[in-house]
């Protein structure tokens, strides 16, 4: 992947002198130049009736001029801000061309609304409170979330939701005062605790910037952190978060065992089910994202009970040390040994999780750097993006550092992960730590990822037979953003351990 160079840091400790190794943070990702780009999804669905946002995601020198043109009737774009707002009332697919211009140039490029009963057209690219801020979320992290993601940069690349996890409704017996409020209202809809203390005003400054904000709650009583859920309340509760404005819901299992059977499918459905139906019948759009751990084998089923996004296994974090192990096994293996990709599309993604980088919560009550090496790190963003994941970032996005932002906003990796196809891909071929995994692209090129799973450095070669390709190819350095020349049955290249090359291929002619 690249030369890696150990720096030695020596300790004296008790008379012994130990040697540690630490792996330089590389950064490959390009930085944007002054020039317009339109970057993110290329479609997006919305259902009749809802009302609509999206913010055209664009890199280049300020000011800029944005301009949707053939936009259908019901929707406006602002043409300083990007944003697209309206309602459409009319089921049917529009295609419109964004124009983004400043006084370097401009540039174009076609967009697909899909309005009909189809929504997450494309894996969502977000943020989410949980692995920094745990417990501790507030109001006013939220919304500094928010402008971290403009002011970072962030939102130019695609990512558009900012989501509160746990903790933020009343919990019973707490020793915080401020999370000791009425459950519910006099109407007997959900309240939030003190630490958010006016949802819908914190709804409207997400939504102000072109952004989208996302709760989370428990189809049992009570959430993981022990906070009131929604069982026995759903219809009311949900039309409180539509009240509030939300557009994202992550319905997180946890005490639904104590109701519900883990090992008989049709409990394991049942709550999902339930809560589909309550939100298809709401006057705004709310993507669900089904938290179960993969109980069940809930790829199979997640799309037809109605989830946008489904966990494929445990959490990632759960054990802050455990995170590189978990990234092999629940990334690689778990994806590899019940063949996800068969289950994945528009409309419905496998979730392996969050984006695990920058500063998290060691869950000592302290902030962190990730565990995760560089190199781990490039492979997680490129495996996230080969099977179609969602990209949502659970770090503290207040703190990013010129590393951590170049993995969340290579344009060219996230290309791959958005492509609108929406074929996940999948492993070829494996030969003891050396795996090579190819996804099919909507223009007929293919992302190739080939991964080093051990210690040392290695070559890994992707062969045109396992690919499922002929002929000679033109390859390209996703990372770096750099063309690397035509090659023919084979390509082989230098991998770090734990390390991953990304590359995508086009036919070349051989004449």
């Amino acid at each position: 992947m690249r030369k890696k160079i150990l720096f030695l840091i020596i300790i004296v400790f008790s008379g012994i002198l130990v040697a540690y190794s630490q792996e330089p943070k590389t950064i490959l990702t390009p930085k944007p130049g002054p020039e317009p780009r339109i970057n993110g999804a290329k479609i997006f669905g919305v259902r009749p009736g809802s009302p609509f946002l999206f913010t055209i995601p664009a890199t280049g020198k300020r000011p800029m001029k944005y301009e949707a043109l053939n936009l259908p009737a019901g929707l406006k774009c602002d043409p300083e801000t990007g944003q697209i707002k309206g309602t459409l009332n009319k089921p049917g697919e529009y295609l419109t061309t964004f124009r983004v211009s400043n006084e370097v140039g401009s540039s174009k490029r076609e967009f697909r609304i899909v309005c009909g009963d189809k929504l997450a057209l494309t894996p969502h690219m977000g943020w989410n409170s949980w692995y920094v801020w745990e417990n501790h979320v507030t109001d006013k992290i939220m919304r500094d979330a928010a402008d971290a993601m403009v002011n970072s940069g962030m939102m130019d690349h695609g990512y558009m939701y900012v989501n509160i996890d746990d903790c933020w409704s009343a919990k019973p017996g707490a020793t915080d005062s401020t999370l000791l409020v009425e459950s519910h209202d006099k109407n007997g809809m959900i309240n939030s605790n003190k630490k958010f203390p006016d949802m819908k005003a914190l709804t409207d400054y997400i939504h102000l910037k072109g952004l989208k904000a996302g709760i989370y709650t428990s189809p049992g009583p009570f959430t993981c952190a022990g906070h009131v859920a929604i069982y026995g309340n759903e219809e009311k509760d949900i039309a409180r978060f539509v009240e509030w404005g939300y557009d994202f819901l992550k319905y997180d299992w946890c005490s639904y065992s104590n109701i519900g059977r883990r090992d008989t499918l049709p409990d394991l459905q049942k709550p999902y089910i339930f809560i589909s139906k309550i939100l298809k019948k709401q006057k705004r759009d709310i993507v669900l994202n089904l938290c179960q751990y993969g109980m069940g084998k809930v790829w199979k089923w997640g799309k037809e009970v109605g989830g946008q996004s489904w966990r494929t296994a445990d959490d990632l974090g759960g054990s802050f040390d455990g995170i590189g192990t978990a990234l092999f096994r629940d990334g690689f293996d778990v994806y590899s040994r019940d063949s996800l990709h068969l289950y994945a599309g528009p409309g419905g993604w496998n979730d392996p999780d969050y984006l695990l980088l920058g500063y998290l919560s060691n869950w000592k009550g302290k902030t962190v750097p990730t565990p995760l090496t560089p190199d781990e790190q490039y492979t997680q963003v490129s495996l996230w993006s080969m099977v179609a994941a969602p990209l949502i970032f659970s770090g503290d996005i207040t703190r990013l550092d010129d590393f951590t932002l170049s993995l969340l906003t290579n344009d060219e990796v996230i290309e791959v992960d958005q492509d609108p196809l929406g074929k996940p891909g999948y492993r070829v071929s494996k030969n003891g730590n050396m795996e090579v995994w190819v996804r099919q692209m909507e223009d007929g090129s293919h992302a190739v990822g080939l991964f080093n799973r051990g210690e040392k450095e290695i070559d890994v070669t992707a062969y045109w037979s396992d690919l499922g390709i002929s002929g000679k190819q033109k390859a390209r350095d996703l990372w770096r953003q750099k063309e690397i020349g035509g090659f023919k049955d084979k390509f082989t290249t230098r991998v770090s351990g734990h390390g991953v090359v990304m590359i995508r291929m086009w036919p070349l002619s051989e004449k």
